[in-house]
């Protein structure tokens, strides 16, 4: 079965069809046409965790003050890259 993707303002626009479309299969969202997020329905995601997938969802409250560090200058070298694009 093959993704669909969307664009974030198909997101803003089309919120209820994307999510319908992602319930039946995962959609990839883009910004400024580089994939950056994936959308999933909860049976899909908990098969995925189940098969050994490190990654994790947690409460940003949860976050260490190294991790909270990091995520920071993830998103400032994401605005950064967004910025540069858009010149």
């Amino acid at each position: 079965m093959s993704e669909k993707s969307y664009s974030t303002s198909d997101l803003s626009r089309r919120s209820g069809d994307i999510i319908v479309e992602a319930l039946r299969r995962p959609v990839t969202i883009t910004q400024r046409n580089k994939p950056r997020l994936v959308l999933m329905n909860i049976d899909d995601y908990e098969e995925m965790r189940k098969q050994g997938d490190p990654r994790r969802a947690i409460k940003i409250g949860e976050l260490t003050e190294i991790e909270l560090d990091e995520m920071q200058r993830a998103l400032d070298k994401y605005r950064s890259e967004a910025s540069a694009g858009d010149e």
